[in-house]
């Protein structure tokens, strides 16, 4: 029994690694039967995304009073004689095009050969030229030359030997014939009864989704699948609009330009476009080929390459984050990592369903507690908070990344409200950490210094506001994080002149700052007189240690405000004690108090009933507020 307690240390110690075994056994045992499953998952999910397309149409006509099961007929109908429409228009398009390319053979000879010629000097680019033309012969049809009879056999003319299989049966035969056509047809006949009966049971199969992810939570379940939902019909509906308009400028283009067979092409580039990323650019390089066996030229090339290169742009960059934007909040590599795990798992159809199915994951992440790691992973949400970021650079000894960042949001707001959300949050986060004992003191000296150096560079800067979305032009997730940040206040666009103060307060630095006792907020004391100065109230910094060693500012009659800054917690006596000294040495003075970290408004009223100070604030904005209203009121 004396070992119980050791055992079950133990078991707490490799219950992490463990669970980790475990998730790795799960993802693996998923993944292998995604892909030896992959003829039935394929058609499930197939009909399950083109649901989502084909239920507006199936609502438009039961507002017409058209029965349900006619008017899933009717769409589903519609949208399969679309598909096989457009399958058996490539299926002519290309077929003409494998007619026509006999002819074209003697151009593409006539500009390898100029190619060669021109790359004479070139070892590389000569090279190459001839592993072209090896490929082209290697491609060639193996044409024998016939060996005259009664000579077979000598020095010559060898015996040619070949090697034929056994002929096979008649169930063979079938097999081999039947096999790739039947195929592609029980799938699509698949895809088909689903498409039907998911139309059909709609509610019911939403209803059963709703009880296996917990009836007990309506709110969160049902947020869920409408998120869900949304996302996807307005995905798929703007992608599949946006394609076809694009396969339908590539093909006017290619026409117009002259390429054989634009229609083809056109249609492959709106197909192609659904793979993301290189879509596009597997398109073009079939019509590029063709471009350059026609044409002797290379203008016919050089058109249908500009012509990918000004279309592709303009519809990836401009018109589609008009049309959906962001809705399908998936991060990039998300996007990239999703279309490779998926072509590996169920082929060139897995590039096509990745960022569906990886929305769906993501949906899943934002919704369900335990799948939270999934929109952290793949989600284009920042994973962590501005704050955050900002004391992991501290902690890094990292400054210029913050620094950047801060200049990244300085494009669209105050100084003031980037110290106040973000550095002074970051602050009180260094705070806690030193309460309880996780920051030694090399690294709080480091972390010191880091702040110095963001509060020095960051109040460098001239006073600039551009008003907009500034932020937007520099990194999509950082940009993200700070929308979540509120306006600057009214306050934050305020300057004095010195023709604005009255006599006190034209000093040269008639605000004194006074620090406590704590290693942050030196930090904290320096950002509430650089904005102070920067709205026209010069001050100067000093510790609460400087003063108890007998050091004081030069000129004590010059001082018309004191603030006190208190980022760690202190007693009231202390504080009580603190203002009243102040008072005492610089008669009439103003005395403003600073609890950084405190929040509470409860705590806040019985602070101001209990201290006597002028003002008591949280934040450098409210401090720069007052500040500014006892210089207008003197």
């Amino acid at each position: 029994m004396s070992d119980d307690p050791i055992t079950a240390r133990l078991l707490r110690q490799a219950m992490p690694v463990f669970t980790t075994l475990a998730s790795c056994l799960l993802v693996i045992t998923i993944a292998a039967a995604l892909y030896l499953g992959r003829d039935i998952f394929v058609p499930v999910t197939l009909a399950i995304l083109l649901s989502f397309v084909l239920v507006p149409g199936v609502r438009l006509l039961r507002r017409i009073r058209v029965p349900r099961a006619i008017a899933v007929l009717v769409v589903v109908l519609t949208a399969f004689g679309a598909l096989l429409g457009v399958a058996l228009l490539i299926a002519n398009e290309a077929a003409q095009l494998a007619s026509d390319l006999p002819r074209y053979q003697v151009t593409m000879r006539e500009k390898i050969g100029s190619l060669k010629e021109a790359t004479a000097g070139s070892g590389t680019l000569s090279r190459m030229v001839d592993m072209v033309q090896d490929l082209s012969a290697e491609l060639q049809p193996d044409l024998k030359t016939p060996i005259p009879e009664g000579t077979a056999g000598s020095a010559a003319h060898p015996f040619h030997v070949q090697i034929a299989s056994a002929k096979a049966g008649l169930l063979g035969t079938l097999g081999a014939v039947a096999g790739p056509i039947l195929h592609p047809l029980a799938t699509t006949g698949l895809i088909l009864i689903f498409t039907i009966f998911i139309l059909l049971q709609r509610e019911d199969l939403r209803n059963r989704a709703i009880r296996l992810a917990g009836s007990g939570d309506l709110r969160r379940t049902t947020a869920a699948i409408d998120d869900a939902v949304a996302r996807l019909s307005r995905f798929f509906l703007a992608q599949l609009v946006l394609n076809i308009a694009f396969g339908v400028v590539i093909g006017l283009g290619l026409w117009w330009i002259g390429v054989p067979n634009p229609i083809l092409f056109g249609v492959l580039a709106a197909i192609m476009r659904f793979v993301p990323y290189i879509g596009a650019a597997i398109s073009a390089l079939l019509p590029l080929i063709v471009a350059a066996a026609v044409d002797p030229g290379w203008s016919m090339v050089i058109a249908t390459a500009a012509l990918f290169l000004v279309v592709e742009p303009i519809a990836g960059h401009v018109i589609e984050p008009l049309l959906y934007g962001h809705s399908t909040g998936l991060s990039p590599i998300a996007v990239i990592l999703a279309a490779t795990l998926w072509a590996f798992l169920w082929g060139p159809i897995g590039l096509v369903l990745a960022t569906p199915i990886t929305v769906c994951l993501v949906v899943l992440g934002r919704h369900i507690d335990r799948l939270w790691y999934l929109d952290v992973i793949l989600g284009d949400r920042p994973a962590l908070s501005p704050p955050e970021i900002f004391y992991q650079r501290m902690l890094a000894g990292d400054p210029a990344e913050a620094i950047d960042q801060g200049q990244l949001f300085l494009k669209a707001r105050a100084l003031v409200t980037y110290y106040d959300e973000v550095v002074l949050a970051g602050l009180l986060m260094a705070q806690e950490d030193l309460s309880r004992g996780s920051l030694d003191r090399s690294r709080q000296d480091e972390v010191g210094t880091a702040l110095r150096t963001v509060v020095s560079r960051l109040g460098a800067l001239p006073v600039q506001r551009r008003t907009g979305s500034g932020a937007s032009a520099g990194n999509s997730e950082t940009s993200a994080a700070f929308d979540a940040i509120g306006p600057d206040r009214q306050v934050a666009a305020t300057v004095l002149s010195p023709g604005d103060l009255p006599a006190r307060w034209r000093a040269p630095r008639p605000v004194l700052c006074v620090s406590s006792r704590g290693p942050f907020d030196e930090a904290a004391t320096l950002m509430l007189g650089q904005i102070l100065g920067r709205h026209g109230l010069s001050a100067q910094v000093m510790s609460m240690a400087q003063l108890r060693r007998g050091e004081t500012p030069e000129d004590l009659s010059g001082i018309a405000l004191v603030c006190f800054s208190y980022l760690e917690p202190v007693s009231l006596s202390q504080i009580r004690l603190n203002v009243r000294q102040a008072r005492r040495a610089i008669p009439g003075v103003k005395v403003l108090v600073g609890f950084w970290r405190e929040r509470d408004p409860a705590t806040i009223d019985r602070l101001r009933r209990t201290l006597s100070a002028d003002a008591l604030v949280t934040t450098l904005n409210g401090a720069l507020d007052a500040a500014l209203t006892f210089a207008r009121r003197a």
